[in-house]
């Protein structure tokens, strides 16, 4: 018998070929069959009418921290992902040794915004160097394999101290130092070295990221590193305005020349800076052709900040009156908001200058939203709060204060900051067109009081394959960039791709039923931290290493995932 057979299912193999109906065997941990399966399975799923994908790869994501505490990598393995990439951005927990702990955790805190109580409890820092990080991470089961990238925040902290945070330029004994830890971490198995260089990465004291100002020199370092420790990705963010896309681009082009490692970057379609993104993507294709492996991650839909009392910010938070009753519970908070004479209060004062949160000052309303259940990702611009005040002759900020503490304060605003320049997801439409663009960025364990990004594979899926409204692509096209794109760009050679032989990852769906349900916050986060979660409906069934891990959305208790390292 086999251990488990999917009988009766559309198979869209991962590859981008046309779907064909047929039984998958799964056996040890491995496809042993895919046709008309005779032997019956220890368990068996009837996918009749339902379509049958290799499990998703998820790029970029921010598990560093929950990884070491949590068995359930929610909410991507709510979404169809089966193996994610965590220690994008430059930040991450190792190396470290004790005394610079705390420095880590404040630089995770404002990056990914992932609250330092959580950090400092859930943390148990058995480890100082990557090598042994990636021991601690072997140690635990998990219901998703996970692969891990040196993050070059902390490398660089771990090398050069307090220079380091103060971004002084590396010398050439930081480098080679640098150096021989990437190898090192490499040959552990890391699957790359990531970095950060835009001011928007900045500790919760306001101190950016130690990686910002870091030399070409530097990064040579860094991806000679990886090739002396056998090949990696360089992923790297950046604000791309130094001074212009091409020059900045053009260093990124020098040191993956000088390497022969690949490299990865984000890629938004940024609101003030319309163009940018397309000569971007123009230049990695351009590289691409050349044979430079260089590859832009974009985002499938805007990334966008949900703004409530729920979360961790919202349009009033820097009111001297709000700030009287932030403390209080959600509900509590909407019932005094709705006091006639705190209301006039609070919309008499300055929104922008108490604020601690520095978007808020490039959030307008006519770019923010209600945002209901279910979520809507690409409003139409008449549906904005400032169209909606223009109708109703309000204020605003009137309409959006109403908004907030309706329902007892459940509901949120949402505020697209990229890819919605001209109110449609047209940047994202284009990227999906450009084979060598990456549909990824959903940092899927990060941002948890206002950002809840983890369901872009299942948005992939559900508009772009089904209910785009600039453009519905082939299923079959869908399912290759959740699948063998990335697993081929994260380096995994034996999974994205259902083949006799590969690895025994996949998810039965029904397509015409797979939806998003709307985000809530639920506190399940060590030391009672609250995160924002997003379930889905339709998965049928998600499998790992030929385990069943999820059936309906829900957990079956099966973990068969594990640390995947590099070259093993």
């Amino acid at each position: 018998m086999a251990d488990l057979v999917i009988r009766g299912g559309t198979v869209v193999d991962g590859t981008g070929a046309a779907p064909f109906e047929a039984d998958v065997a799964f056996d040890g941990g491995h496809i042993t069959a895919i046709g008309r399966v005779a032997e019956r399975g220890r368990e068996e799923i009837d996918a009749r009418g339902r379509i049958v994908s290799p499990g998703f790869v998820d790029i970029h994501t921010h598990y560093d921290g929950q990884a070491v505490w949590d068995s359930h990598l929610a909410p991507s393995a709510w979404h169809g992902v089966t193996t994610a990439v965590m220690g994008n951005c430059g930040v991450g927990f190792a190396p470290c040794r004790e005394a610079d702990r705390e420095k880590l955790i404040e630089l995770m805190e404002g990056v990914e915004d992932i609250p330092g109580p959580i950090l400092h409890e859930g943390l148990d820092w058995r480890w100082e160097t990557f090598p042994e990080y990636l021991d601690a991470l072997d140690a635990k089961a998990r219901d998703i394999d996970i692969c891990a990238l040196l993050p070059h925040g902390a490398l660089r902290v771990h090398v050069m101290g307090a220079r380091g945070l103060a971004l002084e330029n590396a010398n050439q004994g930081d480098i080679a130092a640098m150096r021989a830890l990437t190898a090192e971490a490499v040959r552990a198995g890391a699957f790359g070295v990531s970095t950060s260089r835009t001011i928007s990465h900045k500790t919760l004291k306001g101190d950016p990221t130690p990686t910002l100002r870091a030399q070409e020199e530097e990064l040579h370092g860094l991806a000679l590193g990886l090739r002396d420790g056998g090949g990696g990705m360089l992923e790297m963010v950046s604000d791309w305005n130094t001074p212009d896309p091409a020059t900045e681009f053009a260093i990124l082009r020098r040191v993956v020349a000088a390497s022969g490692q690949p490299a990865v970057f984000s890629l938004t379609a940024r609101h003030d800076r319309t163009e940018a993104w397309k000569e971007l993507l123009a230049l990695s294709d351009a590289a691409a052709a050349e044979g430079l492996p260089i590859r832009p991650v974009f985002p499938p839909r805007p990334i966008g900040i949900l703004l409530g009392l729920q979360g961790s910010q919202n349009p009033f938070a820097g009111c001297p009156s709000y700030r009287t009753i932030a403390h209080l519970p959600a509900p509590a908070r909407a019932a005094a908001m709705r006091d006639p004479a705190l209301r006039a209060a609070i919309l008499s004062e300055d929104r922008v200058a108490g604020s601690s949160f520095p978007l808020i000052t490039r959030l307008g309303f006519e770019r923010m939203f209600p945002f209901g259940d279910p979520p809507d990702y690409a409003p139409p611009q008449e549906a904005s709060i400032a169209a909606m005040a223009g109708r109703e002759g309000r204020r605003a900020e009137e309409v959006a204060y109403d908004l907030l503490t309706a329902d007892d304060g459940a509901g949120f605003i949402f505020a697209p900051l990229t890819n919605f320049a001209d109110y449609t997801l047209s940047a994202s439409a284009e990227c999906l067109r450009h084979p060598n663009a990456i549909a990824g960025l959903s940092d899927g364990g990060a941002h948890v009081g206002f950002i809840s990004d983890g369901s872009f594979p299942t948005f992939l899926l559900t508009y772009w394959a089904r209910d785009a409204k600039e453009q519905v692509f082939a299923l079959p096209e869908i399912v290759r960039r959740l699948t063998s794109d990335t697993a081929r760009a994260a380096g995994l050679a034996d999974r994205g791709v259902l083949k006799v032989g590969l690895r025994a990852d996949a998810n039965v769906f029904d397509l015409a039923a797979l939806g998003l349900d709307a985000p809530r916050m639920v506190a399940d986060l060590p030391a009672g931290g609250r995160r924002l979660l997003q379930r889905a409906r339709g998965y049928v069934a998600t499998v790992v290493a030929g385990a069943v891990t999820y059936r309906d959305g829900q957990a079956t208790g099966a973990l068969p995932g594990r640390l995947v390292r590099a070259g093993r």
